[in-house]
């Protein structure tokens, strides 16, 4: 195009910017950025809603918030892309003044901002949004019903829950694959496994999301057992697993004990599926080494882990100390939890115990009568019985 000497519009700095994000290339957005800045082109409403989602698809919402700040002009398929950026990266109320002054809201505008509430701590404020949709008598599509139904589940509001399914039914959408996979998660972060199996097994299972909702479902209710015979279905249905799955998986080895399972899983994430283990893999085996009462390796997994140990990690290392009586090691993590979070009362409270078990009543008491005079009100209490 240029060597014939044509110059480009701004229409084609827009389909070359789309071209350079689906190939994943980062720099020639980049450059491509520049150069529509330095035309004028970034003035154009298409082309800066272009960059944005450009660098939302990259991960870098930084980057798109800054762009947005600098524009004047703005429709409403740009504000929709803000909203999620926005949400993205924890800016909620930014996202919620862009959406209260759109002058004209699309079904994508409410989608995007019933998921950004929901994904940012604020169920409620999203379940509100969508009952507003209601009596307003907007349209609601999979992706409306899916976010609320995952707010409901938020809350563990089975009656609400049950409301928005009902609503899905009335307009022909209860058997579709988005909606069943947020109520296979609905009804186990509900506590009902069983009826989230029920949804799972009536489900047409074309990609990893529904399985790993299940196993998920199945690992955080303690199922353990159910969910490595589901993992082995998954396998065996030549479902890929990923990143996810094995986080349900690992957590299922932790709850059950099954050290050999954990350990074979862990590493074959690695070698055989080429996953870096990310901290919440770490997690489950560090807890896993810990309860069984491989303190060592529990350990040595914390030393080899690419991440610093927050004091939730060290904790798990202290509850398995306290479980199989290593004083020593005890008193060791337990100084290194205060030294992280000061006001950490599970770490007060264990080493106490910890203290107790061997017969040492005395320093037992000192350590609760420290935690007084610290004024560190103790946590409602946690057993790995009850996980």
């Amino acid at each position: 195009m240029r060597e014939k000497g044509v110059r480009e519009d701004f229409s084609s700095i827009a389909v070359i910017l789309r071209a350079c994000s689906s190939l994943y290339i980062l720099e020639h957005v980049k450059q491509m950025h520049g150069h529509a800045h330095k035309v004028g082109a970034v003035s154009d409403v298409i082309v800066a809603s272009t960059l944005i989602d450009s660098y939302s698809k990259f991960g870098r919402p930084n980057d798109a918030c800054k762009l947005f700040s600098e524009l004047e002009a703005y429709d409403t398929i740009l504000l929709n892309s803000m909203i999620t950026v926005y949400s993205s990266c924890g800016r909620i109320e930014d996202a919620k003044q862009i959406f209260m002054t759109m002058p004209n809201k699309s079904l994508i505008s409410w989608n995007s901002m019933i998921v950004g509430l929901s994904q940012n701590g604020c169920p409620v404020e999203a379940l509100d949004l969508f009952f507003k949709m209601n009596k307003l008598n907007l349209r609601s599509d999979k992706f409306t019903l899916a976010s609320a139904i995952s707010a409901c589940a938020s809350i563990s509001s089975i009656e609400l829950g049950d409301q928005v399914f009902a609503k899905a039914t009335h307009i022909g959408l209860e058997s579709d694959q988005i909606i069943s996979t947020s109520l296979v998660d609905f009804y186990c972060k509900c506590g009902l496994v069983e009826y989230g199996r029920k949804i799972f097994d009536t489900m047409t299972k074309s990609d990893e999301i529904s399985w790993n909702s299940m196993l998920m479902g199945y690992a955080t209710n303690g199922h353990g057992f159910e969910a490595l015979l589901l993992f082995n279905e998954m396998i065996n249905a030549g479902v890929a697993p990923t990143d996810v799955t094995f986080i349900a998986v690992l957590s299922a080895c932790d709850h059950c004990g099954l050290l050999e399972e954990g350990r074979k899983w862990f590493n074959s994430m690695k070698r055989d599926y080429h996953y870096d283990p990310g901290i919440e893999h770490y997690s489950c085996m560090v807890d896993l080494f810990a309860r069984v009462g491989c303190l060592e390796e529990a350990m040595n997994l914390i030393g080899e882990m690419p991440f610093k140990a927050d004091a939730s990690l060290w904790l798990s290392v202290l509850r398995g100390c306290v479980a199989h009586g290593d004083k020593t090691l005890g008193k060791e993590v337990a100084e290194r939890i205060i030294e992280l979070d000061p006001g950490n009362s599970s770490a007060y409270v264990q080493l106490s115990s910890l203290f107790a078990t061997s017969g040492e009543w005395e320093t037992s008491a000192i350590v609760r009568k420290i935690m007084r005079e610290k004024q560190i009100q103790k946590n409602p209490g946690f057993s790995w019985a009850d996980s």
